[in-house]
């Protein structure tokens, strides 16, 4: 009687978790994988995961274990799982799909730009790589605009970078955060006011320099400037430039006048 009775104060996931009978486990996961109770199917798949492992029913039950964790946003994990049942599943009719969830999973842990872009680029090539394996699925343009996306955001941790610097006024390390951002993001929207900043800063520097660096510092400023000039001419920023470049050349008249030696 005691027994009876605590076997019907057991939950339906208890009594299926501790039943012993794989066939009724499945059963039950399936059912709570369907009620989109992705908690309990997860631990009901993991009871009998090492039962089913080179199973026909394996399959089915590797793919739904993935994304019970993709959908409780544990996407480090969904990201393995996925890309564990593509080595594990190689024949599969869904390996495209789930090298594709591997991939966005990546992307759903992508963080704000501030932050550490380690997920962002592993997004990226994981979702490269997609785009290699499968060049006419119909996932490519969204692997594309996701891929855009990503960069966009490494590409404002640059720029953030470079004026943070620039703000610090350690103006060497702007220019050369700045430049390197134009040579990794050559699409840049931002190209004509990242070259503004950059001889803001070379100005700047040289300005601040000890005597014996000034004058090559200008004349450096003096490149940008005039480089500058001829690509934008009609830029918002021309006016600046142009006293920059103005502004450089009166002091590098006083070098001549005072009759520098180098």
């Amino acid at each position: 009687m005691t027994l009876f009775l605590l076997l019907s104060c057991k939950t339906h996931f208890e009594q299926m978790r501790t039943s012993n009978d794989p066939v009724k486990i499945l059963e039950a996961a399936n059912e709570y994988y369907e009620k989109e109770d992705y908690l309990k199917a997860q631990a009901l798949y993991e009871v009998i995961i090492p039962f089913y492992r080179g199973k026909q029913e394996a399959e089915d039950l590797f793919y739904n274990y993935a994304y019970t964790y993709y959908h409780q946003d544990q996407f480090l994990l969904a990201a393995h799982y996925f890309n564990s049942f593509n080595k594990t599943f190689y024949n599969s009719t869904k390996k495209e799909e789930t090298a594709f969830m591997s991939a966005y999973a990546n992307y759903e842990m992508s963080p704000s730009y501030k932050l550490d872009q380690g997920p962002s680029i592993q997004a990226i090539n994981e979702l490269q790589t997609f785009i290699n394996a499968y060049p006419n699925s119909p996932r490519v343009e969204e692997c594309n605009g996701l891929i855009d996306e990503m960069r966009l955001k490494l590409e404002t941790k640059s720029y953030e970078q470079g004026k943070l610097y620039f703000q610090l006024q350690n103006f060497n390390s702007a220019m050369t955060s700045f430049e390197n951002m134009l040579k990794d993001f050559p699409e840049t929207k931002r190209t004509e006011e990242v070259r503004f900043l950059i001889i803001k800063s070379s100005y700047l520097q040289a300005k601040n320099s000890v005597y014996e660096k000034t004058k090559e510092r200008l004349d450096g400023t003096v490149l940008k400037c005039n480089k500058f000039l001829t690509k934008y001419s009609e830029s918002g920023y021309l006016a600046e430039v142009e006293n920059i470049l103005k502004n450089c050349n009166k002091e590098l008249k006083r070098f001549t006048d005072d009759g520098y030696q180098e």
